[in-house]
């Protein structure tokens, strides 16, 4: 049987619970115990696919077809937590699920209520993830802050989890904020001691605090949290301002958060493995010297979560290659309309181009222009998703000669749709997760340069797509050198595309973000970055 950790938040919002939450199942893999995490997002939309980046940041997309909230990626990243469908619960997916069975009867000659019906179900969402997996440690991160009306729910059914699991199989573990008030030139802990007395209110006692501070936590503050928030003061764990994100499970396990956690839940210390590689990793972004510039040209580049995925992967390149990343955000809509000069001096000192997915014709005048720049000036170019559909777009409009070339997405009456919907998207009406979604399989043509970088002939990635390169084109392209490196062997979908007489020129219609990891570094993010690298040179 599974014991369940339940992860709040209080005080204020993007304390950084998703990676808090990541950073614990990472110490407990260095323990030796297997983890899964699950995400329960308050929200009521079913997941977050409909949602714009600015209301919600990236959708990270599963293997079999998810559309979730980007902490998934956080755990994709530190930790080898099963992640599907069931990883993400929201009150949405409640909701739709609780009225199916009251309107098929389920219910019948009841009423139906929050609880002890909506509670149930979601208890019932979170326990599928022991149930499927043979793990040791459930992580339940409940969104949200503590005091907010929509997760009231969700906290009262983990109120009610606790109780049933009983005494040493579930703990409750709040991540709170200590702040700094300079004009007192002091820390302050009443905004922790009132988010635990809200706790405390709905019946829920955290037995460890994680405590945000940018600033030291001393001993007297320390004291004063436990004695108020009615913890041990070993189990008040300093979650201290990090420069990067990677140290926080070394910090977390040389603050003991592991020994407390394993303590409450009866568990003993295993000889677990990865802590001194993660370490080694750590100590490479803190020791290397040499910075490569890399320009991400997006259309959501003012919210920081947007493109995390793919930050996030550009950073794992780097650390492959032994650099430091200077990451470059560019507004796509900003270079629309710039004169090949000014061009020029945007992508002055940079040493490669990624374009990123994204949806409406806003701004892709400039992403068409930022591929147009890197493929003229020898730099290494990145796109994904949408990137890839731009290259294409650039290409036909300036070496194929088809001025007119567009996306129907972007322009339904083109005289030249290279890139058009799906033939299976014509007939869809309803936008949610109805898209191209989840992991494909990818053939990879002999001698290419995509062929080279994987290492084998066929790969599989994830998708989150309607639209794709129309084949009617393909002989057209070859001629003028395009090469299809990449293809779904099904549907003869092209999912790579790459130029013959460019030193690295590759897009994928895919997201392959999604599958690095720091000590697992996707290889096209590796063998960009190297390219960058030998730019700069």
């Amino acid at each position: 049987m599974a014991k369940y950790i339940f992860i709040t938040g209080g005080v204020v919002s993007s304390l950084g619970k998703g990676i808090a939450s990541a950073s614990i199942g990472k110490v407990l893999e260095w323990n030796g115990y297997k983890v899964a995490l699950v995400k329960c997002d308050p929200y009521i939309n079913v997941d977050p696919g409909t949602m714009n980046p600015y209301q919600h940041g990236e959708v990270y997309v599963t293997d079999d077809g998810a559309e979730t909230d980007l902490d998934l990626g956080h755990y994709y990243r530190y930790t080898a937590s099963p992640l599907s469908r069931i990883s993400n619960v929201t009150t949405g997916k409640v909701y739709q699920k609780v009225i199916t069975k009251e309107r098929r009867g389920d219910f019948l000659g009841g009423t139906v209520q929050i609880i002890p019906h909506i509670t149930n179900e979601i208890k019932n969402e979170i326990r599928q993830v022991e149930k499927k997996h043979n793990v040791d440690i459930v992580l339940v991160e409940i969104g949200g802050t503590v005091g907010d009306i929509e997760s009231l729910p969700f906290l009262e059914s983990i109120r009610q989890m606790k109780n049933e699991e009983g005494p040493a199989n579930a703990i409750n573990i709040h991540l709170t904020l200590v702040p700094f008030i300079k004009a007192a030139g002091e820390i302050k802990t009443k905004p922790t001691q009132h988010s635990v007395g809200k706790l405390r209110e709905i019946g829920i006692q955290p037995e460890i605090l994680m405590v945000r501070t940018e600033k030291p936590l001393t001993a007297a503050a320390k004291a004063k949290i436990a004695l108020f928030c009615n913890v041990r003061e070993d189990c008040v764990i300093e979650a201290r301002d990090v420069n990067d994100v990677y140290e926080i499970p070394v910090m977390f396990k040389n603050n003991g958060m592991d020994k407390s956690i394993l303590e409450k839940l009866n568990l003993k210390q295993k000889k677990g493995s990865g802590a001194k590689r993660w370490k080694k990793l750590v100590e490479i972004r803190k020791s290397t010297k040499k910075t490569v510039r890399i320009g991400v040209v997006g259309k959501y580049i003012t919210l920081q979560d947007a493109y995390k995925s793919i930050d996030e992967a550009l950073k794992h390149g780097a650390i492959a290659n032994r650099v430091k990343l200077d990451l470059v955000k560019i507004e796509s809509g900003v270079i629309e309309n710039k004169t090949p000069g000014d061009i020029r001096d945007v992508f002055k000192g940079i040493a490669g181009v990624l374009v990123p997915g994204g949806f409406g014709v806003r701004g892709i005048e400039g992403k068409l222009a930022a591929a147009r720049y890197a493929r003229e000036n020898a730099l290494p170019y990145f796109g994904i998703c949408l990137g890839m559909q731009i290259a294409v777009i650039e290409f036909a409009r300036n070496v194929c000669g088809m001025k007119s070339a567009n996306s129907t997405e972007f322009n339904a009456r083109t005289k030249h749709p290279v890139i058009s919907l799906l033939s299976e998207q014509k007939k869809v009406k309803c936008m949610g997760g109805t898209m191209r979604l989840g992991a494909y399989r990818c053939k990879l043509s002999p001698g290419t340069l995509a062929r080279k970088i994987y290492g084998t002939d066929q790969v599989m990635e994830r998708h989150r797509h309607r639209y794709e390169f129309n084949n009617t084109f393909r002989d057209r392209f070859r001629k003028h050198g395009m090469v299809f490196s990449g293809t779904h062997p099904k549907g003869n979908l092209v999912e790579i595309v790459e130029l013959k007489d460019h030193p690295w020129f590759l897009a994928v219609q895919f997201h392959p973000e999604f599958r690095s990891k720091p000590d697992r570094v996707h290889p096209l993010f590796r063998g960009f970055v190297k390219a960058a690298i030998a730019k700069e040179t």
